[in-house]
């Protein structure tokens, strides 16, 4: 692994120990060439993932843009950064298992906003408000009410009937 700060090619490890609800690695190293000293992740990656944008382009999946957007949506809410991490993780295994080498941007969309949905009902809004592109006050409401009828419907006893 390349240090960040000198660029030596031969950094050491000084500790490893399981991440993420056992899902990634996380290494401690140390450059000795410069003595700095930075945290690595090793996760399994099942299949090259690529998303296809709306406009037709294919980029590669970039889970680190995942997280990013998760955390921009969650900006100033408490929710415990480890429960994001594992909502990441939920996706990316999710993208991986439909067996798909290229995955519509509407689907990870879709993802996002289920699991946004369980994490917090504001940060759930937010990101509609982009993903969704609102124009008028009604988009805001319509999403509102969304969310009222998912909590009605839960609140009923026979929402597990249906």
């Amino acid at each position: 692994m390349r240090c960040p700060y000198c660029q030596s090619q031969d950094t050491q490890v000084k500790d490893s120990r399981p991440a993420e609800d056992g899902v990634a690695i996380r290494r401690r190293r140390v450059c000795p060439d410069c003595g700095g000293r930075f945290t690595t992740f090793e996760r399994v990656q099942l299949r090259e993932l690529m998303v296809h944008k709306k406009s037709g382009r294919k980029v590669r999946f970039d889970r680190d843009k995942l997280l990013r957007s998760l955390e921009t949506a969650l900006r100033k809410r408490n929710v415990d950064p480890d429960r994001v991490e594992r909502a990441v993780s939920g996706i990316v295994r999710q993208l991986e298992s439909t067996g798909e080498a290229e995955i519509p941007s509407d689907t990870i969309g879709h993802l996002v906003m289920e699991a946004l949905k369980g994490l917090d009902d504001v940060a759930y809004v937010r990101f509609a408000s982009v993903y969704r592109n609102f124009r008028e006050p009604k988009d805001f409401h319509d999403v509102l009410g969304e969310l009222d009828g998912d909590a009605a419907s839960a609140d009923t006893p026979d929402a597990d009937k249906e």
